[in-house]
């Protein structure tokens, strides 16, 4: 397949570039610094650019099959701001499969199952700012016409890949405190072929 990965030089979308080039797919990362990929590979496609310029977006998308993007928040309003961008290029290039890392404050609440986990008790976060920009991101896909899957972490600490893990579609899995960097983006990666979780949020866990 061809993928484009977005947000490729962070903690999970430089672990979905390397599950991508070990499957042997095509990937294309759209960073602004290219310095910051480590890796070098026949397979892998490095354009400088900037996901909130409409004509870097266009441009990236020509002949892609699928798009993971794993754009952080990074205190800005970045996230939001690209995802029209993303959404009106794969919609007029045809591109049907988005995947995308949102956060577990996006997730239903078990305990106010009418709101989110980060407008509940539920979340400990003390700053909704991240899982605000998630939320519209989120609204925006729901009104696409794509095949989104937002896959939900919660504490995301490095670790190590564990392999086994628990998910739940559009609630955090019970009691689900942490998942490992490599875990979500193996189960990320995983979802370019799997379809039980289009137009689903996926909690994941330990």
């Amino acid at each position: 397949m061809n993928i484009l990965i977005l947000g490729a030089t962070g903690r999970v979308g430089s672990q979905l570039v390397t599950y991508a080039l070990h499957d042997r797919h095509h990937v294309t990362v759209l960073v602004r610094t290219p310095e910051k990929v480590q890796i070098i590979n026949e397979n892998l496609t490095i354009i400088q650019g900037n996901v909130l310029n409409k004509d870097d977006i266009v441009r990236t998308m020509n002949g892609m099959n699928v798009v993971i993007s794993a754009l952080n928040t990074d205190g800005t309003t970045t996230l939001s701001e690209s995802m029209p961008l993303i959404i009106d290029a794969m919609e007029n290039e045809g591109i049907k499969r988005i995947i995308t890392i949102g956060t577990a404050g996006i997730l239903q609440s078990r305990t106010m199952p009418n709101s989110l986990r980060y407008q509940s008790n539920e979340s400990r976060q003390r700053s909704t700012r991240a899982a605000k920009e998630h939320h519209k991101v989120y609204d925006m896909l729901k009104q696409s016409t794509l095949e989104w899957t937002i896959v939900c972490p919660t504490y995301l600490p490095d670790g190590e890949k564990v392999g086994k893990y628990r998910i739940d579609r559009n609630f955090l899995p019970e009691d689900g405190a942490k998942i490992s960097v490599p875990d979500t983006a193996e189960f990320t990666f995983k979802q370019i072929k799997a379809s039980e979780y289009i137009k689903s949020r996926v909690g994941i866990a330990y």
